[in-house]
């Protein structure tokens, strides 16, 4: 039996995902993208030349800009939009996508207005039941040349986490199953903020002491912010949490550590973001975040002068001496 994928997003992860399911037997993928004439030219030379140039699409891969042609006989829809645009690109296919399949989120970040989550927000737009995000260390463009790799798949529905784990299982990408939704998606979009700091503390070339210990006291950041709001520990020191930390902070495909990088090499915000073709999605989440840590009295130093630095003006030698210098504690 043939299982059909529709993928929705014209990104780097959505064809490393068109891929990663189009490489087992038994299942076709279609990719829809938003605009008709990039899609054109990714089904004619079957290559994301753009983003992922050198890697061949395969052909059980359907590449397309109309939607109905996209999902029609779909079994599971894949989402891989960036937060910051996912509530409007919804509610402008929600009358043309199908209800009551299962929906995978591949999205990693905060709405900035309401403070949803991905998951949250397609159920609002959708009013999908069957949710499932998948998380952990899986950047597009190592998945995309079939490097190994190992997430987890997360849901409320452990039936529907073990449909998925199936589905994306290959012998280079592991996927475990996970039931702390919650902490699994705040892990992703707080792990870009600490990602943010670690590419200025690159930029500023302080060294690996100081980028261990941001590490270190970032992911301790990160876990207090989610247990507050209702997540599990755990979820923090497993591949959504300390694994995606990792490879977000050091990888040179992390985009977010890209622009903390060019920060603390003196960039301003604009110019460093005048460079990028992707999104940054640290940068509206730490604004989400800073904005609930206060609401909820959450101590999250890291966070707050990562704010202060892309909105207040605050420098990054500064921001440095405001962490190094606040009162002692104990670990």
């Amino acid at each position: 039996m043939t299982t059909k994928i529709a993928i929705i997003g014209g990104g780097a992860m959505a064809t490393a995902c068109a891929l990663l399911l189009a490489e087992r037997s038994g299942q076709r993928v279609a990719l829809w993208m938003r605009n008709a004439e990039f899609a054109r030219q990714v089904q004619s030379t079957r290559e994301n030349q753009r983003l992922l140039a050198g890697v061949s699409l395969p052909g059980a891969v359907d590449v397309t800009a109309d939607i109905q042609r996209a999902v029609d006989g779909a079994d599971l829809l894949v989402i891989a939009i960036p937060s910051k645009f996912l509530r409007d690109a919804l509610t402008d296919l929600a009358a043309d996508l199908p209800r009551g399949l299962p929906v995978v989120s591949v999205i990693k970040g905060i709405e900035v207005e309401t403070f949803l989550r991905p998951s949250e927000v397609i159920a609002d737009i959708l009013g999908a039941q069957r949710i499932v995000t998948l998380g952990g260390p899986s950047h597009a463009e190592e998945i995309a040349r079939r490097m190994p790799a190992s997430v987890v798949a997360a849901s409320a529905d452990t039936e529907c986490a073990q449909q998925v784990q199936e589905l994306f299982t290959t012998g280079r990408f592991r996927v475990y199953t996970n039931h702390d939704l919650l902490g699994v998606e705040l892990a992703g979009a707080l792990k870009n903020v600490i990602a943010i700091a670690a590419g200025i503390c690159d930029g500023l070339k302080y060294g690996d002491n100081a980028k261990s210990a941001l590490l270190t006291r970032g992911l301790v950041e990160m876990t207090r912010f989610g247990t507050r709001l209702g997540a599990e520990p755990a979820t923090f020191s497993g591949l959504a949490g300390m694994g995606d930390l990792i490879t977000t902070c050091n990888s040179p495909y992390g985009r977010n550590r890209f622009v903390g990088q060019r920060l603390g090499e003196g960039l301003e915000l604009s110019d460093v973001l005048e460079e990028m073709d992707a999104v940054a999605e640290g940068i509206t989440t730490a604004r989400s975040v800073n904005d609930m840590g206060l609401q909820h009295d959450i101590d999250m130093p890291i966070t707050r002068e990562v704010y202060r630095v892309l909105f207040d003006g605050r420098s990054p030698e500064q921001a440095t001496q405001h962490l190094m210098l606040r009162p002692p504690k104990g670990e």
